[in-house]
């Protein structure tokens, strides 16, 4: 019964909230703005004002979880310390995430991209991030990916991340990022 008072309150809440902002307007002209959803995050929802209408119409589309920025599945780099190839445990979560969604889509496809900071030459870079590159192939893989779902390539320090010359920088470009090629 307490359930039930809430949502319809949050929804009349919602309905007068959205009329006062609409009576506000003085443009007939509408512009499709996005609004809170009081629905999970994977959800959007969208205003379709028109003059006419007393209410407005809320159309829910939900997208993909890739898509989806504030998605577990929206984070797609992994960190790592100075001059280390191994894989931090902070990214375990985020692996586990990628690793669960690949295992589910039998087409997808990712490429896993190698990278570090501007410190070392440019060879023993290429190597480091092929490491990067490998040592996330390699945690994917133990956690049950097929190795023909990924590929895994290095760029070592010529695709910086974030510009500067200070650890504030650094420590945004090394890294690997998840890009997938296919869904």
């Amino acid at each position: 019964m307490n359930i039930s008072f809430n949502r319809c309150f949050v929804r009349a809440l919602t309905t007068v909230l959205l009329a006062l902002t609409m009576a506000g307007c003085t443009s007939t002209k509408t512009s499709e703005a996005p609004l809170v959803a009081a629905k999970p995050a994977d959800v959007i929802a969208k205003r379709d004002a028109s003059p006419v209408s007393a209410a407005p119409v809320v159309n829910v589309v939900a997208l993909h979880p890739l898509d989806d920025a504030t998605s577990v599945l929206g984070g797609r780099s992994v960190y790592f310390d100075y001059d280390s190839a191994a894989a931090p445990p902070s990214s375990t979560w985020l692996l586990a995430a990628h690793a669960k969604y690949l295992r589910s889509s039998a087409s997808a496809r990712v490429r896993l991209e190698g990278h570090t900071d501007e410190r070392g030459g440019s060879e023993y870079n290429l190597a480091l991030g092929q490491k990067r590159a490998d040592a996330v192939r390699q945690a994917l893989r133990l956690s049950g990916v097929a190795d023909g779902q990924m590929e895994s390539v290095s760029y070592g320090k010529e695709k910086p991340a974030a510009a500067g010359h200070d650890e504030a920088a650094w420590s945004k470009n090394r890294r690997v990022d998840i890009f997938y090629q296919a869904r």
